[in-house]
């Protein structure tokens, strides 16, 4: 048999950094089969990342979202209209949907063990963050594209906790148990198929977004190499992450502390992006035995943290580029002081920038010197603090516009706190004539 003809550069270059990235898949697999004593579950997560980078670099682009369009292009429903109808006609059955989650989550740890170890020891939070998703799902049956871009997100998210295709369809099996079980003998298998639809089409979502962050780590490490109490119950961490980590000011990161595995809660960044890859976070306090806890209370200098991607849409794009109101509550202050860090950074031009800090009482102002030293730095910017709590806060905003003859309804907004003070911020400022699309804030809970 004659030799085959020289194959193109391009694709022998592919074909060597496929030879590369097996030969550091098999590494990889071998390190964690010796430090997990036996244990070849990473190592077939290791192979399984690097079997679908293979594919891309051989044939770019194989590696696509599931079809989720119809032929003209638009998003194809979650379900159709008759298992919308479904779903929801039969949605007393399986709510309130925590008996739901406990049975899934029974039946899941027992058929398939080695998943419990994806988890945290308290299951408390992550129930809750289901319930969420499952009611977030049944009220948008009728908003595909919202639903797609908020699980694609999730997909992205989700690898930081070793999650894999595999373990979907365990969730899935999990999952029509417990609702045969809840629903009993009022069940249907017409209605099983609806559900089974509704979340194929998430989870189809979900995969695509891990995908597509294929060649970006799963999670960045950081090392604490700051931490400072400014109250007892409210620290601020600077981390130094050990490679480049993508993020834009006003954005948020997910932590997981060393001492709380598997355990993640989202943080704001407190700065924008920097050269020495230093990022700082403030953090409080919010109970005994949370992450919160062990950021605060049982995090030192020298600690390594683990990082999740950023997320987040307060940026300074779109309406956030010139005349802003920022309003914050509490650690809400973090953003801002990031969106100020790179506003700084701009040619001022005639910006006008007013930022409202509200707090309870005056030492609950943790960071006096920075809000006192911005101003003077800051031509552009009034920092106003108020202090009572959110109603003042909000009677501070309204009364001031009115003080000094200032639209509000003409700038943009962001706002930034505990949910409840954000509720109402946003309220008061569609009140005062600002629209819906200049008010930027984080995802409230009730979303995913």
């Amino acid at each position: 048999m004659g030799r085959s003809a020289p194959r193109p550069r391009a694709e022998r270059a592919r074909s060597g950094g496929a030879i590369l990235l097996a030969l550091c898949a098999r590494h990889e697999e071998r390190r964690h089969v010796n430090t997990t004593r036996g244990n070849d579950y990473y190592a077939l997560l290791a192979r399984h990342d690097a079997m679908r980078l293979r594919r891309q670099m051989l044939s770019p682009g194989a590696v696509a979202a599931p079809d989720r369009t119809t032929a003209g292009g638009a998003h194809r429903p979650p379900c159709d209209e008759a298992d919308r109808r479904l779903i929801l006609g039969g949605l007393h059955l399986v709510t309130p949907f925590d008996d739901l989650i406990t049975h899934l989550y029974e039946v899941m740890f027992g058929r398939w063990p080695y998943l419990r170890s994806l988890f945290p020891d308290s299951m408390t939070f992550q129930r809750q963050h289901l319930a969420q998703v499952f009611g977030y799902l049944t009220d948008r049956l009728d908003r595909p594209d919202e639903v797609a871009a908020t699980f694609t997100r999730l997909g992205r998210d989700h690898r930081k906790l070793g999650v894999r295709p595999a373990h979907y369809e365990a969730f899935e099996a999990a999952l029509c148990e417990a609702l045969r079980a809840r629903a009993g003998a009022r069940w249907t298998t017409e209605l099983e198929g609806a559900w089974l639809r509704m979340l194929r089409f998430a989870v189809g979502a979900m995969v695509a977004g891990a995908d597509a962050a294929i060649t970006e780590p799963p999670a960045w490490h950081a090392t604490v190499v700051g931490h400072e109490l400014r109250r007892p119950d409210l620290a601020v961490l600077r981390v130094r992450t050990h490679e480049r980590y993508p993020y834009r000011a006003g954005q948020y990161g997910a932590l997981e502390a060393p001492s709380l595995p598997h355990a993640w809660r989202q943080y704001s960044m407190a700065c924008a992006p920097r050269a020495d890859d230093e990022i700082e976070f403030h953090v409080r306090r919010t109970g005994a035995g949370g992450v919160s806890e062990a950021l605060v209370s049982r995090t030192r200098v020298g600690d390594t943290l683990r990082l999740g991607p950023a997320a987040g849409t307060m940026t300074l794009d779109g309406h956030l580029t010139h005349d802003l109101l920022l309003v914050a509550g509490g650690t809400g202050l973090a953003p801002f002081k990031a969106l100020v860090d790179e506003l700084g950074t701009r040619p001022p031009g005639d910006r006008r920038v007013h930022l409202f800090v509200g707090a309870r009482h005056h030492a609950d102002l943790y960071d006096r010197d920075w809000l006192a030293d911005v101003e003077r730095r800051r031509p552009w910017l009034r920092v106003l603090p108020v202090f009572g709590g959110t109603p003042a806060t909000l009677a501070a905003v309204r009364r001031h516009g009115e003080r000094l003859g200032l639209d509000w309804s003409g700038r943009a907004a962001a706002v930034s706190g505990p949910p409840e003070m954000v509720r109402a911020t946003v309220a008061e400022l569609r009140d005062l004539g600002l629209p819906a699309d200049r008010i930027r804030h984080d995802p409230l809970p009730g979303a995913p």
